[in-house]
């Protein structure tokens, strides 16, 4: 917003500005409202009850404007601590905005949405230039007293970081640290945080947009507050009947065998990898048997260290690399070398994906989610059933569940995993390669929801918003705020990466 002291009037000018004073007026109080942290005026906007000051955000051009919202930590007792939740609005280029904004709820759990914005505002720049785009960090997360927990230290040796021994002793230190009540912070009660927010920031009501496990937040905010929701964006759909992590092996093993088939159609990947399923099965039984032990040099500091792989270790690494297709064009690569005893491509890969997530993920908010909302809806022979025959295994499934034998366990409202049925306008996204949140799990979703439309993207991995065909299509779905009349052609032309044939890329 322009300061207005770069608009000086002449003395000839001034008598023929006086009747367009009062125009004049309204922008320059925008004006100051950019430069201090006063609220907008009910002309120009929602009445805010919130200080909000301008801020710079990492990875964003613009100024944002940053506060925080103090909320009960137990709303229900309404005394005792309170979390302070960092709230960020990045305003509407236009002029006179759409009263209505656009909320991100991110994904994880446990990941903070302010410390994803650099990323998330490009895909919605047409969005924002008739809504503001709000970032609240969900309690528990980024700066709304976070549940931070690091097992593993960001610079530890590489034998910690591939040991797969459970580190209860450090999960336990973690909670025995916290200034909180873990049983305080499950998806339902961050919901009417949100709310609360967003009746502080002057807004009747919202277009969500969740990720991941942002799709469960947005679906349990739609059935506490139907009210106050315009449209919703589901993208990696995450329904009330997804038990996390109770189906990630049965979805693995979907990504994994597309992995495997479109290879073998591939002319290239087929000739430069021949047999590879059957390596990479062999590969398996050996690790089952006995880990692999390999001496590497470490990614970031070239030092050899000496590691051991063993099967559990290995599946959940590759694992992460399904989720983008552009990590997983590598993996035909990774295994061809893995199973001829080279780890270092493995190694190296694991190392540069890992540290951006997790200095943005609370593993206490995890566990405080998952262990609520999840883990006593499970059973052992369930965990089984889901496992059995898949490539990852159910080691994965129960190490993510073992410290729910010791977390504090929030309480849920009676029917929490029944669907949530509405006819608010939905958009839901999948992406075809997705490990994790596959399309059926949309079509899942879209049952209970009366007036949705499902979008399967080809080619796509876990998180489909991206896509420039997405982007447009999420653009005229919030200013319709209808599904009717949307023209979904982002089929078109999409496709899976091409496989790497070597370290120097695809073939030509």
């Amino acid at each position: 917003m322009a300061d207005p002291r770069e608009y000086p009037l002449s003395p000839r000018e001034r008598d023929g500005v006086r009747v367009r004073a009062s125009r004049l007026l309204p922008v320059l109080l925008c004006a100051l409202v950019a430069l201090s942290a006063c609220t907008r005026s009910t002309g120009s906007g929602p009445a805010r009850k919130v200080a909000l000051k301008p801020c710079r955000l990492d990875g964003v051009g613009r100024q944002a404007l940053c506060g925080t919202y103090e909320v009960w930590e137990d709303r229900t007792a309404k005394q005792g601590r309170k979390v302070p939740l960092r709230v960020v609005v990045v305003s509407a280029l236009a002029s006179t905005p759409e009263v209505d904004p656009l909320v991100l709820l991110a994904g994880g759990p446990g990941q903070a949405a302010t410390k994803v914005a650099g990323q998330i505002l490009p895909i919605v720049d047409r969005i924002q230039r008739n809504r503001d785009i709000v970032f609240v960090d969900q309690r528990g997360t980024g700066d709304s007293r976070p549940l931070e927990c690091e097992p593993v230290a960001a610079d530890a040796p590489l034998a910690k970081y591939f040991d797969d021994t459970y580190p209860e002793a450090e999960f336990r230190k973690c909670l025995a640290g916290y200034d909180a009540d873990p049983r305080q912070y499950t998806t339902p009660i961050a919901m009417d945080d949100l709310d609360e927010v967003r009746e502080a920031l002057g807004y009747e009501k919202l277009n969500l947009w969740g990720i991941s496990y942002g799709t469960r937040a947005a679906l349990v905010y739609l059935r506490q507050h139907p009210e106050r929701v315009r449209t919703i964006i589901l993208d990696g759909v995450a329904p009330m009947s997804l038990l996390l992590p109770l189906y990630v092996p049965r979805d693995s093993q979907r990504a994994l065998d597309l992995l495997f088939d479109h290879c073998e159609k591939d002319e290239a990947c087929a000739k430069r990898y021949p047999e590879l399923r059957g390596r990479f099965t062999t590969l398996l039984t050996q690790l089952k048997q006995s880990p692999a032990h390999a001496r590497v040099e470490h990614p970031l500091t070239g030092v050899p260290e000496d590691i051991t792989l063993s099967h559990g270790i290995f599946t959940a690494g590759l694992r992460s690399l399904l989720y983008m297709p552009e990590a997983a064009s590598l993996v035909p690569l990774v295994l061809d070398r893995a199973t001829q005893g080279d780890w270092r491509p493995f190694v190296a890969i694991q190392q540069s994906m890992s540290g951006g997530l997790d200095r943005n993920m609370s593993q206490g908010m995890f566990l405080s989610v998952v262990c609520a909302e999840d883990a006593p809806h499970m059973t052992d022979e369930a965990i089984t059933r889901e496992a059995k025959d898949t490539w990852l295994g159910d080691q994965l499934v129960r190490q993510m569940l073992k410290p729910c034998e010791f977390w504090p366990k929030g309480e849920l409202p009676p029917g929490y995993r029944e669907p949530v049925k509405s006819d608010v306008p939905v958009l839901l996204l999948s992406g075809e390669l997705d490990p994790v949140t596959p399309p059926a799990w949309a079509e899942d979703a879209k049952r209970t929801l009366t007036n949705s439309l499902h979008v399967a993207l080809p080619g796509v991995g876990h998180g489909a918003s991206a896509i420039g065909c997405t982007r447009a299509l999420m653009a005229d779905f919030v200013t319709r705020g209808d599904v009717k009349g949307l023209e979904p052609k982002c089929g078109d032309g999409l496709k899976r990466p091409p496989f790497f044939t070597s370290f120097a890329g695809p073939v030509p």
